[in-house]
């Protein structure tokens, strides 16, 4: 989806802070019977992936949980305001995909909330791939810290949390990792054309080749126009059959995107389709994941065969 620099007109413009670092701010543990912990998510993918690891010792909102919702495009609201100054910690994506989120944090600043940046945390700077939650090293990364949080914020419940990355690590993602690895191990090396830099997170760690030229990628990816150049290379990748599945957002599917698809297709080339956010709402992470990576190894199946 297209990225964008947008304003906060509900909220203090002037806001010069930004989140800086991994994480920031006091990790003071809470107070004895305040009850759970107040996360804020600025996506539902991070969302859920939080929820999970603090089990009934946290209550997390999302602030972005529709699959009909730009987060690129957010404008937050007073009410998203006063929700992130209550937070005891908040949870954003960075790498300036939710430069909202960052300014909404920015505008109600706590002594004792602990504000995560996933871009901070994995070392991406405003202009990397923002898709980082389609990186399984980062989520991974995301995992440790946030169970890292937790336990500074409630020591009383280390123990728990603990348990619940394991849980989460050893069983929620079993089947995550394994159509990771098995694609990798059947279908390492194979070349594949793509839509936007989402497929660029995960084709390393399946060991698929993206063959599409990287800004064509990016351009799709912020909304900004191909090169002539570009689109003729992805047209005669296609028509040569030099891809054997091809990859696309289905949430952004330009002309430009529909044309290709439609040309795949039409040579027989597997077509396999990705979302940028959670579909349905309803679905977990991994089980979101876990969907689309099985599709995307059933269209590898297909393509070999």
């Amino acid at each position: 989806m297209r990225r964008a620099t947008l304003a906060l007109p509900a909220l203090a413009a002037t806001a010069a802070l930004v989140l800086a670092g991994c994480s920031t701010a006091s990790s003071s543990p809470a107070a004895a019977g305040d009850g759970p912990l107040r996360v804020v998510a600025a996506e539902n993918f991070w969302g859920s992936i939080a929820a999970q690891l603090g089990g009934d010792k946290v209550d997390v909102t999302s602030i972005i949980s529709s699959p009909d919702a730009d987060p690129h495009d957010y404008e937050a609201t007073a009410s998203d305001g006063r929700t992130v100054a209550t937070a005891d910690m908040t949870i954003v994506n960075g790498v300036g995909y939710d430069v909202w989120a960052g300014d909404l944090a920015a505008a109600n600043p706590s002594g004792t909330r602990t504000d995560l940046s996933v871009g901070d945390l994995v070392g991406a700077k405003e202009g990397d791939n923002p898709h980082r939650w389609y990186n399984p090293a980062d989520v991974s990364k995301v995992v440790d810290a946030i169970t890292a949080d937790y336990q500074a914020k409630d020591p009383a419940n280390s123990g728990y949390y603990d348990q619940q990355k394991a849980a989460f690590t050893g069983t929620a993602l079993k089947d995550y990792d394994a159509v990771i690895a098995d694609i990798r191990a059947k279908y390492s090396g194979t070349p594949i054309g793509a839509s936007e830099s989402i497929v660029s997170m995960f084709a390393p760690a399946l060991g698929l080749d993206v063959l599409t030229p990287p800004d064509f990628l990016t351009a799709i990816s912020e909304g900004t126009e191909p090169t002539a150049a570009d689109k003729s290379t992805i047209d005669t990748q296609i028509s040569t059959g030099a891809i054997k599945v091809y990859v696309y957002n289905s949430q952004n599917a330009t002309p430009d995107v529909q044309a290709q698809v439609d040309a795949a297709k039409a040579r027989g080339i597997p077509v396999s389709t990705i979302t940028e956010t959670m579909t349905p709402a309803t679905a977990s992470w991994e089980d979101w994941q876990t969907a689309q990576l099985t599709a995307l190894e059933a269209a590898l199946a297909q393509a070999a065969a």
